[in-house]
């Protein structure tokens, strides 16, 4: 009988023993070695525990320098991440995560920290799902598992002009990973505003073979009334004019219905579940927040779309004209898209600039 790998773990096998070896890295100890944590002796916490002594909180976190480049973890497998935890200060949108496979030269993820973990309005939103969770005050927690068979590398890169302070712990095992495994990607897209008459591309260039698991999508409004008309397109293996998946309705594709509205107060409602939610509402105030923003997320757990060769991902973005006829936006839309395949990735499109990825 195969010996349990210490992957997938939910409540019916968690009494399940495994020769798996349980690692975690932090910045008490950056390596995840077995028996080197709360060793450090400098750090940010140094002058705080420094009546204490060596193993009172010495380096809780660190400092990522503008302009900078942080290796957070460089592990060598064969393993997998199982959870990351980290609590970003500054601009969410300035600081960039990416992830690197068996010693490729490009990531196979690379997004703005808090679109990663579904708040991409650089403001705090609660999000309780399956795959992430925000907890406050700003708590980004993941749950993607990450397999690797050679090694795994994760940076964060501070792309603005003030320094900025990271708390972070990644937990990942060491263990076999299975012949028919594949890799976790996402990856980070944002027009604004849309062209007119234009589709929105969530993903393009998939090569390989695996399947998608997430949409994460910050919509930002620049017409009066309602603005979710559009539908989400799944082209894969060869499709060109038509998608093999189309949907009916953006509000349709994140599991709500009618504009989410509430029926009572005739205002949108948030929501977070396990597979889907609208967790960020951001209203006018009156003031300098002048747009509707809206925050979404549809995590494709248990329903994988699973394409052979190649994928491609757009949704529209529809109003009303008078009479009862589409319009076509043109909003602030940013997005991003989870999947798993085989290595190698594709080159993913440069990643906007400071001024592109600004929120405005």
């Amino acid at each position: 009988m195969q010996k349990f790998d210490g992957l997938n773990v939910n409540m019916s096998n968690l009494h399940l023993l495994s020769d798996a070896k349980t690692r975690s890295i932090s910045p008490e100890n950056f390596t995840g070695e077995k028996g080197k944590g709360g060793m450090a002796t400098t750090g940010t916490g140094e002058r705080a525990s420094s009546q204490l002594g060596r193993g009172w909180k010495v380096s809780p976190s660190i400092i990522i320098h503008a302009k900078e480049t942080f290796e957070l973890g460089n592990i060598e497998g064969p393993g997998a991440i199982q959870h990351i935890w980290m609590t970003p200060t500054g601009i969410w949108r300035n600081s960039i995560l990416k992830i690197y496979y068996d010693n490729q030269d490009i990531p196979s993820v690379e997004c703005p920290v808090g679109d990663f973990f579904a708040c991409g309005w650089g403001q705090y939103a609660h999000v309780n799902s399956l795959a992430v969770t925000v907890n406050p005050g700003s708590a980004f927690n993941c749950y993607w598992t990450m397999p690797f068979r050679k090694n795994c590398r994760i940076t964060m890169t501070n792309i603005g002009e003030e320094d900025m302070y990271l708390y972070y712990q990644i937990d990942y095992v060491l263990t076999e990973v299975s012949e028919d495994t594949a890799y976790f990607h996402a990856q980070f897209r944002r027009v604004n505003p849309l062209p007119y008459k234009e589709v929105y591309t969530i993903v393009d260039g998939i090569k390989g073979k695996g399947h998608y698991v997430g949409t994460y999508m910050a919509w930002g409004v620049n017409n009066n009334g309602w603005w979710g008309e559009g539908e989400i397109k799944f082209y894969m293996d060869g499709d060109k004019e038509y998608p093999t998946i189309c949907g009916t309705g953006t509000e349709d594709y994140f599991c709500g219905s009618y504009n989410f509205e509430n029926k009572t107060t005739h205002q949108y409602e948030e929501y977070t579940t396990a597979y889907a939610g609208l967790p960020q509402v951001i209203r006018p105030d009156g003031l300098y927040q002048s747009q509707m923003r809206f925050g979404m997320y549809r995590w494709h757990i248990t329903d994988p779309i699973r394409f052979d060769e190649d994928l491609k991902v757009t949704i529209q973005a529809l109003g009303w004209r008078n009479g009862g006829y589409y319009l076509p936006l043109q909003d602030d839309i940013a997005s991003v898209a989870y999947w798993y395949q085989t290595l190698p990735t594709q080159e993913f499109p440069k990643l906007p600039g400071v001024e592109k990825l600004e929120i405005n």
